[in-house]
């Protein structure tokens, strides 16, 4: 049996090793910096195709960004999807005071971000890619970006007053998570990405009030058509959180699927090099058309 540390350095370096694949078109839906989005059009020439939705992860930190799942996103347009892959504001690139690396998030800017792309997406989308049919758009994220785009597919259910609650579901086809973080107090026992929950959510006198609007394994049922993919040797996020976001969602009435790939680690469900990549594609696509 391969050593699970050789194996994950290993996918790690197989899916960093891809070029990085330039946009067809990039679009800015905020002012700063990093609220922009990247389009790449099907390379089918169909002229009417799904939306996939790309949320990239890296525990929500300033050092990772959009670039590491440009492949990824090509893979998908070179399978017949246009493809929308979204930044947004992360963590400070600058250490925190007193803290031992980059701050995790920012709160609320980050979540401010992604409700305010996924409202814009439609009319971003129609000016990008005409041949985008936004009313079959999927959600995905990988990693920390599993988690938002889970949290995404739930502002309708998030709590009343809630500045990104949305007034009905989010007109979304489904959602694919990529060992999405998620159940928050069980990623912090876990010490999942080394606190980053826990820099996320800021203050622990914050913590509680802000899981009830930042979790999604507290957001449940949602209505939306949910899978998850998750490599059950990843080192990065563990299976259990995965499966811990399964089970709520079966006390809450709701059924998500779970695919938990043997000997595969973090990196292999975007990596295109790898067959588990292959396997997301069709999860998405089981949802799209």
């Amino acid at each position: 049996m391969p050593d699970p540390v050789a194996r994950d350095t290993a996918e790690t370096e197989s899916a960093f090793s891809h070029p990085a694949v330039a946009p067809d078109v990039s679009l800015a839906y905020g002012e700063h910096p990093d609220q922009i989005v990247d389009f790449y059009a099907p390379r089918s020439g169909q002229d009417s195709v799904p939306l996939v939705v790309l949320l990239h992860g890296g525990a929500w930190r300033a050092r990772y960004d959009r670039a590491y799942l440009t492949p990824f996103a090509d893979f998908l347009a070179r399978r017949g999807f246009a493809v929308a892959n979204v930044e947004y504001r992360r963590g400070r690139s600058l250490p925190q005071q007193g803290g031992q690396g980059p701050v995790a998030g920012r709160w609320p800017e980050t979540f401010d971000d992604i409700a305010a792309v996924l409202d814009a997406l439609p009319e971003l989308a129609g000016t990008a890619l005409p041949q985008a049919d936004v009313r079959r758009t999927v959600l995905t994220g990988h990693s920390a970006g599993g988690h938002l785009a889970l949290w995404a597919a739930a502002r309708h259910v998030l709590p009343v007053g809630s500045a990104w609650r949305l007034p009905a579901p989010p007109p979304l086809r489904g959602v694919v998570a990529l060992a999405p973080i998620v159940d928050f107090a069980r990623a912090v026992e876990l010490d999942v990405c080394e606190g980053a929950v826990a820099e996320l959510l800021g203050p622990e006198a914050e913590f509680a009030s802000r899981v009830a609007h930042s979790d999604p394994a507290v957001l449940l049922p949602t209505g939306i058509a949910t899978a998850v993919v998750q490599g059950r040797d990843d080192l990065t996020v563990p299976h259990h959180l995965a499966e811990s976001f399964v089970a709520a969602a079966a006390e809450a009435g709701e059924t998500v699927g779970l695919t938990l790939l043997e000997e595969v680690g973090h990196f292999p469900v975007i990596d295109p090099a790898a067959d588990a990549c292959a396997v997301v594609a069709e999860e998405i696509a089981q949802l799209a058309f």
